[in-house]
């Protein structure tokens, strides 16, 4: 059997998917790739022995999130505006030493701003929040893992295009 690989992060970067030049990598702090929670229903029956809550092939809104030392003028004078970034990583497998590319590509808004309390003996850092998020795809060493596109109505995990047979069985 095959041994998982132990990645390790070594770097990220966040920058505008539609300009060149927009690169954070000397000054972003820490970004989160928004976590896919699948949408579950409740059903507990008047009848039954216990409540479940199923799976549906729908996922709750995203809200990606990044931190970057300093106040950045060029996130905020895009903020609540839809655009297209790249969240990007570069994990080490510890056992083979190859760098692995991660990408997140994320359509939405920049709508939250937070700056950390200020203290000139150290780097002040500024907290930024995605709303709206339309499109998010995250692939690791090229494998598309995980697809969204709310436009589109498609989901895919690893490939598979869960919401296919919903959009069958209505017609579109």
């Amino acid at each position: 059997m095959a041994q998982q690989p132990l990645l390790m992060l070594t770097a990220v970067d966040v920058r505008r998917a539609t300009e060149t030049g927009t690169s954070h990598a000397t000054t972003i702090n820490t970004l989160t790739i928004p976590p896919v929670n699948f949408i579950t229903s409740e059903h507990s029956p008047g009848g039954g022995v216990g409540t479940v809550n199923f799976t549906q092939p729908r996922i709750e809104a995203l809200e990606p999130t990044f931190s970057a030392k300093g106040i950045d003028p060029d996130v905020i004078r895009g903020m609540g505006v839809v655009d297209r970034w790249t969240f990007a990583a570069a994990y080490r497998d510890k056992k083979t030493n190859r760098d692995i590319p991660a990408r997140g590509i994320i359509e939405g808004a920049v709508t939250s701003w937070e700056p950390d309390e200020s203290d000139p003996a150290e780097m002040q850092a500024s907290n930024y929040a995605f709303n709206e998020v339309t499109h998010f795809e995250f692939t690791l060493d090229g494998q598309e893992l995980i697809y969204f596109d709310f436009w589109e109505r498609i989901v895919r995990r690893d490939g598979v295009d869960l919401f296919r047979s919903v959009r069958t069985a209505l017609g579109a």
